[in-house]
């Protein structure tokens, strides 16, 4: 039988979760002041007096590099649940996580290959 008074507790957190992130934003606009000055609008350096222009362009180089980081990142986070129950899942879910594996093989080949590993 289907009991709602079990995911009491459940709710409970679900409505406290949302609304204290509405509340810290609702009371720290109440109090913050509203200055709104030249030395409020420059831009902030560390305390230093900001030097040259503040919008730079970074390299492309920069994204390419987190960009292969996050793919091989997810990568270990799809590999570890099925590394952990391995001995269960059979020798199919081992010839799909080889594809997977091999798949991203030839993409970190076709990367290096069109330089976007090369730092310099």
């Amino acid at each position: 039988m289907f009991l709602l008074y079990e995911y009491d507790f459940f709710w409970a957190f679900l409505i406290i979760s949302i609304l204290v992130p509405i509340l810290a934003f609702f009371i720290s606009g109440v109090l913050a002041p509203i200055s709104k000055g030249p030395e409020k609008l420059s831009t902030y350096e560390s305390g230093i007096e900001p030097m040259g222009d503040a919008w730079l362009q970074f390299r492309i180089r920069y994204y390419m590099f987190a960009l292969v980081f996050v793919v091989f990142d997810v990568e270990t986070v799809f590999l570890y649940p099925w590394a952990m129950s391995f001995d269960v899942l059979g020798v199919s879910v081992f010839i799909e996580a080889f594809i997977f594996v091999l798949i991203l093989i030839i993409g970190l080949v076709y990367a290096w290959r069109k330089g976007a590993l090369e730092w310099s």
